[in-house]
């Protein structure tokens, strides 16, 4: 029997968790949730509504909708400001915390960048003694699972090639409480050719090699607005972009990605894009 892959999207929770994103998932068709706990592009890090989180986790269990959160876009683990390291530290705590309390299944955070040509070997050290403390805590507590994501490449970046994942969870002894959560986009902008006959095999191949079975937990499936390896992070809707409809075909026969939760994160008005977008990998789907 082929395996499920449940389809879903990053949602939009403005105007409250639950009262936003319940109806969104509805909409959508959404079979897994991906959302934000705090600001995508700040460091303020809010309490949270305890009912809306209520309501969420009980709304998303009923629906056997499983749950994820995002970190924001700011966390740089790397980086070569020591305010930014930490901050960033605090913000991963921050969504391991609200990830508890609403049920998610793991955070999402990007691999982060050294910035500086001289720093890659201090910037993994710093990684290494951030996330081991967070990746103890929540094993010991039950908590979220961290997911590492590599970038779209450029800026010295830590991991946007799948083959760089192999140092990266090497730097944190292998921790069975990092994931890994694999953007399409992402990768096609690091230089993988996704749309080549065979290229999202030999990419997801390649991942399965470095970071071995089990390790991939969750898929981005986002085309691109732009060339491959262009290191530019423009999402477009699935086969509408440069990646094109054969790599999302591959990526849902895949072995590496049976019963792996995939969330669209395309262009959209309202919810529409994204219910298009879920009906295609559907359709996608042996």
């Amino acid at each position: 029997m082929t395996a499920h892959r449940p389809i879903g999207s990053h949602t939009p929770t403005s105007g409250g968790l639950a009262k936003a994103t319940l109806p969104y998932v509805d909409a959508a068709g959404s079979e897994v949730v991906q959302v934000y706990v705090s600001n995508s592009r700040g460091w303020a890090l809010p309490a949270g509504d305890p009912a809306q989180d209520v309501l969420f986790r009980d709304g998303c269990a009923e629906r056997g909708v499983p749950v994820y959160i995002h970190a924001s876009l700011l966390v740089n683990l790397g980086s070569p400001t020591p305010a930014t390291v930490e901050r960033s530290a605090q913000t991963l705590a921050h969504a391991l915390r609200r990830g508890a309390a609403i049920g998610a299944r793991g955070v999402v955070f990007h691999a982060g960048s050294a910035v500086d040509a001289g720093h890659a070997e201090a910037a993994m050290r710093q990684v290494r003694e951030a996330l081991l403390p967070l990746l103890d805590e929540a094993a010991a507590t039950g908590g979220p699972l961290l997911l590492v994501e590599p970038s779209a490449g450029g800026g010295r970046s830590l991991a946007s090639r799948v083959e760089q994942l192999g140092p990266y969870l090497d730097a944190v002894d292998r921790h069975p409480g990092l994931g890994v959560c694999f953007d399409t986009c992402h990768a096609w902008a690091a230089g993988h050719d996704l749309a080549a006959e065979g290229g999202m095999t030999a990419t997801l191949d390649t991942l399965v090699a470095t970071v071995g079975p089990g390790r991939l937990m969750l898929v981005h499936a986002n085309d691109s607005k732009d060339l491959c390896g262009s290191t530019r992070d423009r999402h477009e809707n699935i086969g509408k972009g440069t990646i094109g409809e054969p790599a999302f075909a591959e990526l849902m026969r895949h072995p590496a990605t049976a019963s792996v939760p995939i969330v669209v994160e395309t262009p959209t008005e309202k919810h529409e894009g994204h219910a298009a977008d879920i009906a295609t990998l559907k359709r996608l789907h042996p």
